[in-house]
């Protein structure tokens, strides 16, 4: 498994070997003792899938108990991942990047706790699938407004015609990042 620099301190982008021939292809998508050598020691106690539509936007999500680590693939479709540092320790509080994932690139992203993550469907439609480092808590989870102007996250959204993001209702009350609970 290959790693491809980041600008924020422990996210990883990752690039698996694909194996193809004329009957598909075959990539290692996951495995521990691989993992545990690039710096992910973390167990995964929760997968998860989701299908989109062009242009949703789901996020920015996190927890701040039970706070999950996330290691993302889109399987079909295209997508632009975005994580944002919520770690006031780090050289990079408050920055964020974003990383295109697709069923033909086949990239991995990991982005580890303290984390706000989100991501905005490019494809006309998307089937992503993440692996968390512990479970879904509600009563945890924050949302900041994906479309905050202090953060001025570019979701790519300048070269479509009269197209707007779809929000969920949840994901528009997303709070500023000035408001939001952050990590120490």
């Amino acid at each position: 498994m290959k790693t491809i620099a980041t600008n924020l301190p422990g996210v990883l982008l990752l690039e698996p070997r694909v194996f193809g021939d004329d009957r598909g292809f075959f990539l290692e998508s996951y495995n521990q003792r691989t993992f545990a050598e690039l710096g992910i020691p973390e167990p995964f106690v929760q997968d998860n899938h989701s299908y989109s539509e062009r242009n949703v936007v789901r996020g920015l999500h996190y927890q701040i108990r039970q706070p999950q680590g996330k290691l993302i693939r889109a399987i079909t479709g295209e997508i632009l991942d975005v994580a944002l540092d919520l770690r006031r320790s780090s050289p990079t509080f408050g920055k964020w990047e974003s990383f295109k994932l697709s069923g033909e690139n086949k990239h991995i992203l990991w982005i580890p706790r303290g984390f706000a993550h989100g991501f905005r469907v490019v494809s006309q439609t998307a089937h992503v699938l993440y692996k968390a480092t512990d479970f879904y808590a509600p009563e945890h989870e924050r949302t900041m407004a994906w479309n905050d102007p202090a953060l001025s996250i570019d979701w790519q959204l300048d070269g479509e015609p009269a197209v707007s993001a779809i929000v969920s209702a949840k994901d528009q009350r997303g709070v500023p990042f000035q408001q939001a609970e952050k990590f120490e």
